[in-house]
């Protein structure tokens, strides 16, 4: 039986293994200060908007896992509600493993992860495939994100946001190109003014 909302991933077993391994006690106590969150907050909701990719895990009824790579514009997985994300599910290679695991597990994890900023993201949840409700198609339609097939909607049981230790910092090649170029303007403006004196 769930208690706290961590008991999503740690599950009896997983707690045997941390009491094994030494870091049950630390989980423990903060269970007892009501273990992960189940509300997006407003930090939270702003990390979603700046990412333009995440995992999402799925498994079928068998329960063999898949992960699949979600990308588009900054944005396209949106914030719904308190506990609600959802984003438009773009045409892709129509293999539609996701959704065809989702008809028979609805349970679904999605990684979030800022390699610039060294932060991630996990959250819990359930989702549902919805296809026919042209309003929210329209709402989780993004520019420049190709041409949406159907909605997927996610009612977050958990999430989390971990520590950075070995997330390497990497950037996209986007927002080194605005970097530079900006840096570009400045040693312009900087060039300009000592040739004025």
């Amino acid at each position: 039986m769930k208690t706290t909302p961590s008991d999503v991933a740690f599950t009896p077993t997983v707690k045997a293994v941390q009491a094994r391994l030494g870091s049950r006690k630390g989980y423990a106590r903060m269970e007892q200060q009501g273990g992960w969150a189940t509300e997006i907050d407003a930090d939270l909701a702003a990390f979603i908007a700046a990412q333009r990719s995440f995992f999402l895990g799925t498994a079928n009824a068998e329960g063999q896992p898949y992960i699949q790579h979600r990308g588009g514009p900054r944005g396209f997985l949106q914030v719904l509600g308190p506990r609600t994300l959802g984003f438009a599910d773009f045409s892709g290679n129509r293999q539609y493993i996701s959704v065809g695991n989702l008809e028979d597990n609805a349970k679904v994890h999605l990684f979030l992860i800022d390699y610039a900023h060294r932060q991630r993201v996990k959250v819990w949840g359930t989702a549902r495939v919805i296809d026919d409700d042209a309003q929210l198609l329209a709402r989780l339609s993004v520019k420049g994100g190709g041409k949406v097939e159907r909605a997927i909607v996610i009612e977050v049981t958990a999430w989390d946001a971990n520590c950075p230790q070995h997330i390497p910092q990497l950037f996209d090649a986007e927002d080194v190109q605005a970097a530079l170029e900006q840096r570009d303007r400045r040693i312009a403006e900087l060039e300009a003014q000592l040739a004025r004196r």
